[in-house]
């Protein structure tokens, strides 16, 4: 099946993207795996007039919206390969089938890779964090921590600061003179030892407890993941990708093109930093460009 564009992803910046070519009436097709890289948490905060709503609540309402136009269809399948053809491109899903469209979007998200810490990965999203404006103002004045993994960790725990007393986990790992003394300007505290695990009643967390037998009270604890591709699309098609503060990030200009002409890449895959508001406008952009490029190009 032919369309004008593909978007590869249904999260925020893959519907937004959609939402604004189905109304320049174009035939759009979504693929989708629905799996949206903030699905482990409750709310989705700074999001204007849908502050503290369920994000994947916020996604179906999206979803219904954009197939009240007659030119959209969303597939629930994982696209798996992509390749150039002389007009366009196609892209073959995981169940086989193929389908074809003059431009391609690309908003399939980021994976997250947490470090080996017992009671991290369970508490991700709603008490192990990454953003405090997303999810800082609900642990105001409440005991913070920044878990460390590269010298950004520095610059985060300075930030994180500014939402309640803060404490710098090392579990480890050295800090250049420098990076304390700033820490210390900003009175933000620091523990060099080893963590053993995080405690807490289910997703709640209570303590950090260290390997040295000493525990310290914690609500939040903020940290730094190694993000990915969630999908092997771009390099399939050749795209750049860059090494970017917070793992891969594909190149675009800044109608959000890729590297590879008529593929355009939008949301986390291709920005730092992130947040919902970020992705929909990243979407609307590459949306808008996919559609003059079809009308101009």
């Amino acid at each position: 099946m032919t369309h004008d564009v593909i978007v590869i992803g249904g999260a925020f910046a893959g519907l937004a993207a959609a939402t604004y070519l189905a109304r320049a009436r174009r035939s759009v097709c979504v693929l989708d795996t629905g799996k949206p890289r903030n699905r482990f948490t409750e709310a989705s905060h700074g999001f204007l007039g849908q502050d503290g709503r369920n994000p994947l609540s916020i996604l179906e309402t999206a979803r219904a919206q954009l197939l009240g136009y007659w030119n959209v269809e969303i597939v629930q399948q994982e696209a798996v390969t992509a390749r150039r053809l002389d007009d366009g491109f196609a892209v073959t899903l995981a169940n086989g089938e193929q389908h074809e469209a003059r431009k391609l979007i690309l908003a399939f998200g980021l994976r997250d890779t947490l470090q080996d810490i017992p009671g991290l990965e369970e508490r991700w999203g709603r008490s192990v964090l990454h953003c405090p404006y997303c999810h800082g103002i609900e642990f105001s004045e409440r005991e913070l921590g920044v878990l460390y993994r590269t010298p950004m960790s520095v610059h985060q725990a300075m930030l994180i600061a500014e939402w309640g007393p803060t404490t710098m986990y090392l579990n480890g790992e050295e800090l250049a003179a420098e990076d304390v003394e700033k820490l210390a300007a900003r009175g933000v505290r620091v523990e060099h030892a080893r963590i053993a695990g995080l405690a807490g009643e289910g997703h709640a967390l209570e303590t950090i407890q260290l390997h040295d037998g000493r525990e310290r009270a914690l609500e939040a604890l903020y940290v730094a993941p190694q993000s990915c591709l969630s999908s092997p699309i771009a390099r399939h098609l050749g795209a750049v990708i860059d090494d970017g503060p917070m793992g891969e990030m594909i190149r675009t200009d800044n109608n959000r093109m890729t590297t590879i002409d008529g593929v355009y890449a939008a949301g986390d895959i291709a920005r730092a930093p992130h947040s919902v508001s970020w992705a929909v406008a990243d979407g609307v952009t590459a949306g808008t460009a996919a559609h003059r490029a079809l009308v101009f190009g």
